[in-house]
């Protein structure tokens, strides 16, 4: 079927929209694994954090592998194609999520799902290669804000379906959220290919077979890699650190859905601000300032430890967050021809998918040998020589309009 041809701005409509759908499926399911681990596979509390980061890294270590295959293989055919692979993988994993009946079989219907992902660079290297260059800062925050919205809806939807349906029906409603995705992309999203005008706009450029050798491209894999890394640290360990500052598992799920959301409902409101500063001020610093505040509240949020004021520092810390990707996601695009996009978000997701691999397993340690307290504030210090390190080995002349720069 031949998809409707569509401006940029309404495929960037439609794309946004996917992304809340991918995110939320992502976001009703993944922060509650350990409650489902408990709950309803069996699994006694005292094995509930290593069991989590072994199901969480599994999945993350094999699409981290196969990111940049899929990537090569979508600007080699098609990007659509990818996409709709991805999607239509994931609906088909999520469903067999919710039929499985311990956790061995949770652990291989994970390494499925590391065979199924791409999703979402996919749809960034569609956006990429449809926005124009002087709106490329507002289309990532935006798909960025899309991203974080699902990150609100997910744990709410996910918390309420848990409580009165059950928490095998959220890997159901998951699977069918991925279901529709992929209609929508069959019907609704042309596929991209770099045009003459951004081919033309690249000649000028040193021709570079492999995006890798930028000394840019590899610092922007490094930081998406270690901000992924901090996500993953604190994912498994946060429900059981809710549970503590309540002093209940009573309603954990729900609550913990709440709490989750907090932090996205700030990043929708702050992502598309932080593109459009990241196009006036640049990008780079834009990161710098983000990834700044980012690791400050997340050291200060885990310090009082009482629930409405955690809460309260993660929507704060939520604003601060919403910042890092877009920046990072449009300097990538910026500083790379048209034509390897595909093969760059490929390598940035599996950049971010090693920090996954690694981030449960260290917040798994950290909360196990010292506490989830300390698991939660190590994250967010992590943040800081993230920051050093790319503020020290920028480029020495930079633009602050966002000019592509390949050092």
């Amino acid at each position: 079927m031949k998809a409707i041809q569509t401006p940029w701005q309404v495929t960037l409509a439609i794309l946004t929209f996917n992304t809340v759908l991918m995110s939320a499926s992502y976001t009703m399911l993944i922060p509650f694994l350990p409650m489902y681990l408990i709950e309803e596979l069996g699994v006694a509390q005292s094995d509930v954090n290593w069991w989590s980061s072994i199901i969480f890294s599994v999945t993350f270590l094999i699409s981290g592998i196969m990111a940049p295959i899929w990537g090569a293989m979508a600007d080699k055919n098609s990007r659509k194609l990818m996409a709709l692979r991805a999607a239509t993988c994931l609906a088909i994993v999520y469903f067999l999520g919710g039929l499985v009946s311990g956790p061995w079989q949770l652990f291989w219907v994970r390494v499925l799902q590391g065979f199924s992902a791409g999703l979402w660079p996919a749809t960034l290297a569609i956006m990429s290669a449809q926005a124009p260059h002087n709106r490329l800062g507002f289309a990532m925050g935006v798909m960025q804000g899309g991203l974080t919205a699902g990150g609100v809806l997910g744990p709410l939807a996910g918390g309420l379906l848990a409580e009165y349906f059950g928490m095998r029906s959220t890997f159901m409603f998951a699977g069918a959220s991925l279901a529709f995705i992929a209609v929508v992309l069959a019907i609704f999203v042309a596929d991209s290919r770099p045009n003459p005008a951004q081919k033309t706009a690249t000649v000028s450029r040193p021709v570079r077979p492999n995006p890798l050798r930028l000394a840019v491209v590899q610092r922007m894999l490094f930081a998406a890699g270690v901000v992924q890394l901090t996500i993953l640290m604190t994912q498994p360990v946060l429900p059981l650190y809710i549970a503590e500052l309540q002093h209940s598992m009573d309603k954990i799920v729900l609550v913990s859905g709440i709490v989750f959301s907090i932090v996205g409902i700030s990043g929708v409101i702050a992502s598309p601000a932080w593109g459009i500063l990241g196009q006036g001020w640049g990008f780079r610093p834009a990161l710098y300032l983000a990834l700044f505040l980012s690791g400050v509240f997340g050291v200060i949020q885990a310090l009082p430890h009482d629930l409405t004021w955690f809460t309260a520092l993660r929507f704060v810390g939520g604003i601060a967050f919403a910042g890092i990707f877009p920046a990072i996601n449009a300097v990538l695009t910026q500083s790379t021809d048209p034509a390897d996009r595909g093969k760059v978000f490929g390598y940035s997701y599996a950049a971010q998918q090693f920090g996954s691999v690694v981030g449960p397993v260290l917040g798994a340690a950290l909360a196990t040998w010292f506490s989830n307290q300390v698991s939660i504030a190590a994250a967010g210090a992590l943040l800081f020589p993230v920051v050093a390190i790319l503020y020290w080995f920028r480029p020495k002349a930079s633009s602050a309009s966002g000019t592509p720069l390949n050092e």
